[in-house]
């Protein structure tokens, strides 16, 4: 994928990934309007398609965190259906899926590794949060971070060289078999596409899991009567 700069905005580079994501977010904002201004009571298809959307998302996030599915919802949502969007858009001729450029995909990780502790910080305040760094012995703080550190970066990576391997991969298909096989090859791109979008989510909402429940496991210990 094309990472030289095609405009910039004062010393900021523009990329071709940037553009495209842009594009995206314009496009899912328009969309998400569009599709909600006139919700009714007796919905129609585009109503029922997005109910169960929204529904599925909401199941998979109350099976992880069934206490605080409704403060979360919305974020691992949203970065469900961007990521969605994103490896799917390069199906599009002429377009690139932008997570498979690593500067989205290391975006979007350290995007996740701030909401991590922000829903944590949320759940009991600044103090408490940052005490489980200490847990069990100060002598874990150096193993705490490296381990944040470490998850963030193979977040950013795993995602980048899966959706990079596969639009390669299609791409010499193509080369080779020129375009006798287009139908199974687009169908395994939006099924990769679906599945690494899926993981993604999921490491992020079981990495939120565990900033929150931490928390509150500490929170019902310290409640329990002594014998």
């Amino acid at each position: 994928m094309e990472v030289n700069p095609v405009f910039s905005l004062g010393p900021i580079g523009v990329t071709v990934p940037v553009m495209t994501t842009w594009g995206i977010m314009l496009a899912l904002v328009t969309l998400s309007w569009l599709a909600t201004r006139s919700l009714q009571q007796k919905p129609g298809p585009t109503q029922v398609v997005l109910e169960g959307v929204i529904g599925a998302m909401d199941r998979a996030v109350r099976e992880v965190l069934p206490n605080a599915a409704t403060h979360v919802l919305p974020f691992i949502g949203t970065l469900w259906v961007f990521v969605v969007v994103a490896n799917l858009v390069g199906i599009i001729p002429g377009l690139h899926s932008p997570t498979g450029a690593l500067s989205t995909t290391a975006a979007l990780a350290v995007l996740v590794f701030i909401s991590v502790h922000w829903f944590g910080i949320r759940s009991e305040g600044m103090s408490a949060y940052l005490k489980h760094y200490l847990a069990p012995n100060p002598i874990m703080l150096p193993f705490h971070l490296m381990s944040e550190v470490t998850r963030t970066i193979a977040l950013a990576i795993r995602l980048f060289g899966n959706i990079m391997s596969l639009e390669m991969t299609a791409m010499l298909v193509l080369l080779v078999a020129g375009f006798l096989v287009p139908v199974p090859l687009l169908m395994l791109h939006v099924i990769e596409a679906l599945i690494q979008a899926y993981i993604f989510g999921m490491l992020t909402l079981i990495y939120i899991a565990g900033a929150i429940q931490s928390q509150q496991q500490r929170q019902s210990e310290k409640r329990e009567p002594h014998a």
